[in-house]
């Protein structure tokens, strides 16, 4: 069955609040050698598309410059070389660009089956966060059994996939959240402590849990504004690993010294500049190690809330106002 010419998706006239994204009609995406062209049916809402509709996260050259990062749905193109899929598949996938829209273009190296079990929804809410959360918790900063970690935002979206793979990887999870209600979902997913940040100083809580020696990990949002305290509160030979910078990319006058002292890593990146071999290698480990997980029900997406695709203007605004737990999933079924 041919592709449609057109298709909606979600437009951006100029940067801005929520208020300057309007559903429009433009052009179906073009097939590309080593793409599959997905019909979608429920798209993920993220951190990274408020940035880029705010106009501080620009799409790569080559990316659909509309909104979304990831999608779930139904494969009805496939591009040359594509050898993975079939027309017909059942997939979700981590796209570079265009997934506010009913058809996105994902590289086949992106894309994973729906875990057994999922429906599209469920789906749509796994790619960016455990794209993410793989990357840099596990490749990057080495987390393994048996080793401590904090992972500051445990009741957002990435905060909630990191806790339970931690958690299901046999580490002992320490998080932040800021009410007594994000705490206790954290705690529910398996924090072994979770920590309120508007009432506790997470410095003191973590020496205290851990009788003085500090985590391995810790899995930063936050940057500037908890550097030299992230500092303080990891073990020698610990791992800093800074995922974004809600508060702030420019730390004034810390104390660098404990980076020395206690021969500590810091590192960081974001998923978008990655190349698409990275990716790739991404995906297979979380095809072989994760998605198994997934369909045994071991660990799963938070969903806060489903939208109609009308109404991704409330999307972003409850995305912004930071009172979710778990994903916000756009509905285009």
């Amino acid at each position: 069955m041919p592709l449609p010419q057109q298709m909606r998706h979600v437009d951006l006239q100029s940067f801005g609040g929520p208020e300057v994204m309007q559903l429009a009609t433009g052009p179906v995406p073009q097939l590309r050698p080593g793409e599959i062209i997905v019909k979608v049916e429920a798209a993920g809402v993220n951190r990274p598309d408020v940035a880029q509709r705010s106009g501080n996260y620009p799409p790569p050259k080559d990316a659909s410059p509309i909104l979304g990062l990831e999608v779930a749905g139904t494969v009805v193109a496939l591009g040359e070389g594509v050898s993975r899929f079939t027309i017909g598949d059942k997939v979700c996938g981590l796209a570079n660009g265009g997934g506010y829209a009913e058809y996105c273009a994902l590289p086949e190296g992106q894309a994973l089956p729906f875990p057994e079990g999922y429906d599209a929804v469920k789906a749509a809410a796994l790619p960016e966060t455990f794209f993410t959360v793989w990357a840099n918790l596990f490749q990057m900063a080495g987390l393994t059994e048996g080793e401590t970690v904090l992972i500051h935002g445990g009741s957002s979206g990435i905060g909630t996939t990191a806790i339970q793979l931690a958690k299901a990887f046999g580490a002992d999870v320490y998080t932040t959240a800021g009410s007594a209600e994000k705490c206790d979902a954290c705690r529910k997913l398996g924090a072994k402590r979770a920590i309120n940040y508007r009432e506790e100083d997470f410095v003191e809580v973590v020496k205290a849990e851990t009788q003085g020696k500090g985590v391995d990990v810790i899995l930063d949002m936050i940057g500037a504004s908890y550097f030299e305290q992230n500092l303080s509160a990891l073990a020698k030979d610990g791992c800093l690993s800074i995922i974004a910078f809600l508060g702030g990319a420019v730390a004034e006058k810390v104390n660098l010294s404990p980076i020395m002292v206690k021969r500590l890593a810091v590192t960081g990146s974001t998923m978008r500049p990655r190349t698409a071999e990275e990716k790739r290698a991404i995906r297979d480990e979380l095809r072989d190690q994760v998605w198994p997980l997934l369909a045994n029900g071991a660990v799963a997406p938070v969903i806060h809330s489903v939208m109609p695709f009308d109404q991704v203007v409330e999307a972003h605004r409850l995305m912004e106002t930071s009172s979710h737990i778990g994903k916000i999933v756009l509905d285009l079924r």
